[in-house]
């Protein structure tokens, strides 16, 4: 099992940027393919980017590409998202996510361990 805490999250303005963290404890890190969701209120959780064990791989939803930067450390057991060109659209609770696969999947289903989730406001 993997246990997972965000941080990082905060108030910006719009045009801003802001690098989440999560931190993972418990089993391999390096097992897990990680991801990040999102939920803002009154909406579900959508996806946002993913990455691979190893880091080779990522994944991004459309809001996300160009703007968005998943990345991982495996020695710190870290996963990063590093957002850029912030929008007042991109205000959500940020949580982290894990699951033991090889495969980067964009469904939150899929995802076995979540963190608890850190609040990012974009002000305009």
């Amino acid at each position: 099992q993997v246990q997972l805490a965000e941080s990082g999250g905060g108030l910006v303005q719009a045009g801003g940027s802001l690098t989440l963290s999560c931190a993972a404890s418990g089993r391999t890190f390096s097992t897990y393919v990680m991801a990040w969701f999102r939920q803002a209120p009154g909406k579900e959780r959508e996806f946002v980017a993913a990455i691979s064990r190893q880091g080779g791989r990522t994944s991004y939803a459309d809001s996300a590409k160009g703007r968005f930067t998943i990345s991982r450390d495996n020695a710190k057991n870290t996963v990063y998202l590093a957002m850029n060109s912030l929008k007042r659209e991109d205000t959500a609770v940020y949580y982290c996510a894990a699951r033991e696969s090889i495969w980067v999947v964009p469904n939150a289903y899929e995802y076995n361990y979540w963190g608890q989730g850190t609040q990012v406001t974009v002000s305009s």
